[in-house]
Formats: structure tokens, C-alpha cells, sequence
């Protein structure tokens, strides 16, 4: 399974960039040509639009994901991250969504490692509480499954 952040917030900026170009657009045209110095107002919408590729892009850089006995989160373009932990040490998986988060579907997952210095946090992905139960699932079996000697990892000899 793979998860990357939602882009239902990023769509919204295209959209509201493409909007105010358009509105600006208008309004100057209909102001006439004796106000052609103020078709710089365009700058505007042109700089929002390029911060919101920039976080388009950024949060296309991220995955999180879950395979097998593992939990990978990778990051970065130039210089990557990875953090891999296995899903038998998982503990403290948490979903946080604000109001707005709520009302789009999105929300934070968060996670901490038996033994890890810092919380694993993704923010901002589609059905939140979806993945936080496999996560916990995964990790569940990972710690019901026999070691390699044959036993049990739960205690039976």
C-alpha cells in the first residue's frame, strides 16, 4: 500500500489562482485601454500559482509506504530521505483532523516506534482512519507471527 498527501487542497489553489487571473483579466479589459499600465496587477495571481506547484510538487515528493513486515516514509528531490521502521514496533498510531480537514475527507497520521527519538508524521492524506487501522492491523500480525525458531512471538513456547 502506498500513501501520498491529498491534492483535493492544491486543485482548490489552481483553481482560485485560474479565477483571479480571470476576474483581473476581465476587469481590466473592461476598464479600457487608457489603464494598460495596471496589467501588471496579473503578477499576483502568477506568484500564487507558482507557490502553489511549489507545494504540488513538494507533496508529490512524499509517500509513505506500507509493505510487508515495514513502514517506509521517503522525502525530498535533490537530497531523499527515507525512514524505514518495522510495522512489529509501531505503537501510538494517531489520526488528527481539523474542521476543514474533516468537512474534505483529509487528515494528519502520526505514528511513534518503540525506541524512536521523533513521531513519523504525514500530513494531510485521504481516509486518514483507513490507514491508521491497516497500520495497526499490520503491525497486530507482525507480532502474532512465529520468529524464526518456531515460536510464537506472543509468549507460547
Amino acid at each position: 500500500m502506498q500513501v501520498r498527501p491529498s491534492t483535493k487542497v492544491i486543485k482548490l489553489g489552481y483553481v482560485l489562482c485560474l479565477l483571479l487571473a480571470l476576474a483581473i483579466a476581465v476587469y481590466l479589459k473592461s476598464i479600457g485601454p487608457e489603464d494598460v499600465r495596471l496589467w501588471w496587477l496579473l503578477i499576483v495571481p502568477g506568484f500564487l500559482m507558482l507557490v502553489v506547484v511549489t507545494r504540488h510538487i513538494k507533496r508529490r515528493l512524499m509517500k509513505l509506504e506500507i509493505l510487508g513486515d515495514r513502514v517506509r516514509l521517503e522525502s525530498g528531490f535533490f537530497s531523499k530521505s527515507t525512514r524505514t521502521e518495522e510495522a512489529v514496533k509501531l505503537q501510538d498510531v494517531r489520526v488528527d483532523q481539523t474542521l476543514g480537514q474533516r468537512m474534505i475527507g483529509v487528515g494528519d497520521l502520526s505514528f511513534e516506534t518503540a525506541g524512536g527519538s521523533s513521531r513519523i508524521v504525514m500530513r494531510s492524506i485521504d481516509r486518514p482512519q483507513f490507514v491508521a487501522d491497516h497500520i495497526l492491523e499490520l503491525a497486530k500480525s507482525q507480532r502474532l507471527r512465529p520468529d524464526a525458531s518456531g515460536s510464537a512471538s506472543h509468549g507460547t513456547p
